[in-house]
C-alpha cells in the first residue's frame, strides 16, 4: 500500500460482540489489494469488537468511490455473517 496518497478516510463498525467482528473482518481480508487500483487502495483491521476500514486515495473522485465499494463489501459481509447469529 503507498503511504504517500493525497486523501485518507476510516470507516469504522462496532459490532455486539467480538465474535460479529471477526467474521466481518475475516470476510473483508481477501478483498483488501484485489479491488485496489492505480489511485486507490485500502486495509482492514480488528480491535476487539470493532472494524476498520482505510482507505486512501489519489483523488477525491477515487475516494469516493473507494468509500462506496467498501461500504457495500461491509454490507455484504454483515449480512452474511448473521446467518451463524
Amino acid at each position: 500500500m503507498t503511504a504517500t496518497r493525497a486523501h485518507e478516510t476510516v470507516l469504522s463498525f462496532t459490532y455486539p460482540s467480538e465474535r460479529r467482528a471477526r467474521v466481518v473482518a475475516d470476510a473483508l481480508g481477501p478483498e483488501v489489494g484485489e479491488i485496489d487500483d492505480a489511485r486507490s487502495d485500502a486495509t482492514v483491521d480488528r480491535d476487539g469488537n470493532a472494524v476498520r476500514v482505510r482507505v486512501l486515495a489519489d483523488d477525491l473522485v477515487a475516494l469516493r468511490a473507494g468509500v462506496n465499494s467498501w461500504s457495500r463489501l461491509v454490507a455484504v459481509a454483515e449480512r452474511v455473517g448473521a446467518g451463524g447469529d
